[in-house]
């Protein structure tokens, strides 16, 4: 199956509907309350200007050895201690919407979804790092609490809760919150201006994005910055805006309307883009790598861990492949960093794909624009694998080729790695 920025997604796939659909709220055009605080926010230190340092650390299963080789990763980083001691840490988990069924034979925490045992090993560390208060956090396509989704999910929340002062909220809408908390996007964005956020993106001292190595149809890779995309709230930015009942996808963000109507979110005018909503380009390919950019720089990620563990090749969940048929893949490896355009540079290198800031039209960004390239070009971070100082396993070891996209073929080897590795 041949890569396609505009075809079908997961937003056909989980039932997208317009708002006359029947027991649907008619979405009308809607802004958050005059009263929102803007913030641009400084939780500490600005991620792109810390070392850009990531770890790679083997790793071939879910039990024990996941906690043993986060602490690994996390100590070749400096150590976490100093990051989180008596801080609240946000950690933003992919259950990338609500289904969790499994796939090919393997449960989704093996395929496409974050597993509970990286959940519970990176809480256990953060825990025993000093963290004040942890807090997970997901916006689902449920109204249910996050703690309900995930237990339908097959977690322990019970297990997690014995961790310390631990919290769940679904973000999809104001939460427990009273109003939206207004981040701005430092230097102006390229789409957004700023963005209307749960609180709990406000009020956290430190952001950890927790992912699974994975290909994206409309993004080329997901990541830990991708993984930020679900951050936004179906309340504002979905397919239904406007009501805080809103369980929708994200269709407004990604273009302007369907596949069967070009014109669909025409009612919903999403809060402080760049450009009037007739005047944005209607390229999925071009949208959602430039948000992507905005959210990471106006809500900074300060630690990212990737489970390379099991994943999915040519895709990133049940719902469609961009690279072929999806196929389980096993890379074996736990990639963590403290600043994510690095460590997601590292991450797609480990897919097989060379050059992190390869251009539009060159894998794996076949027909997307590289939302790594352009975070490294808004001073976010370093994509060049030459200013990465990697530490751990050595990236000619790591590399685990995924599907090429367009193509049933594995991505090529490189023969050699442009990073300098630390010794295992």
């Amino acid at each position: 199956m041949k890569m396609n920025c505009l075809g079908h997604s997961r937003r056909h796939f989980l039932g997208r509907s317009l708002p006359l659909a029947a027991g649907l709220p008619l979405a009308w055009p809607w802004f958050p309350a005059a009263g929102a605080v803007e913030t641009a926010i400084k939780p500490g230190p600005s991620p792109a200007l810390a070392q850009a340092r990531v770890a790679i650390i083997s790793c071939r299963g879910y039990g024990a050895e996941v906690r043993r080789a986060m602490k690994e990763a996390f100590d070749l980083l400096g150590g976490i201690g100093s990051l989180v001691r008596n801080k609240t840490v946000t950690v933003k988990i992919n259950l990338t919407g609500t289904s969790s069924q499994p796939f090919l034979g393997r449960p989704a925490g093996e395929t496409w979804m974050t597993h509970f045992s990286t959940a519970l090993a990176l809480g256990g560390l953060l825990a025993e790092s000093g963290a004040g208060r942890i807090r997970f956090v997901e916006s689902t396509q449920s109204r249910e609490n996050l703690e309900s989704t995930l237990v339908e999910a097959g977690w322990d929340v019970n297990a997690l809760r014995a961790l310390g002062r631990i919290e769940f909220e679904n973000t999809r809408n104001l939460g427990r919150g009273k109003s939206y908390s207004k981040l701005r996007v430092p230097g102006g964005g390229r789409f957004f201006s700023a963005f209307h956020l749960n609180h709990a993106y406000e009020e956290t001292d430190v952001m950890v994005s927790l992912c699974k190595l994975k290909q994206h149809l409309t993004t080329g890779v997901t990541l830990s910055m991708k993984n930020l995309f679900g951050i936004t709230p179906n309340s504002i930015y979905g397919d239904e805006a406007g009501s805080e009942e809103a369980t929708g996808g994200r269709g407004p963000l990604h273009e302007p309307g369907s596949p069967l109507d070009p014109k669909a979110y025409a009612h919903i005018q999403l809060p402080d883009t760049k450009q009037k909503q007739t005047e944005q380009p209607a390229d999925a390919g071009l949208r959602v790598p430039r948000i992507i950019t905005d959210l990471c720089a106006a809500r900074p990620i300060h630690l990212a861990v990737i489970d390379g563990i099991t994943s999915l090749a040519g895709g990133e969940g049940w719902w469609g492949g961009e690279g072929g048929e999806l196929s389980v893949v096993s890379p074996g490896v736990i990639i963590a960093g403290l600043n994510p355009v690095a460590t997601d540079a590292v991450g797609t290198a480990v897919m097989g794909f060379s050059n992190p800031r390869a251009g539009r039209g060159e894998p794996p960004f076949g027909q997307c624009e590289n939302h790594l390239l352009l975070a490294e070009q808004a001073g976010l971070g370093p994509a060049d694998l030459q200013k990465i100082d990697l530490r751990g396993l050595a990236l000619e070891k790591a590399i685990h080729p995924f599907r090429k996209p367009g193509s049933d073929k594995t991505a090529p080897q490189p023969a050699r790695s442009p990073i300098k590795a630390e010794p295992e």
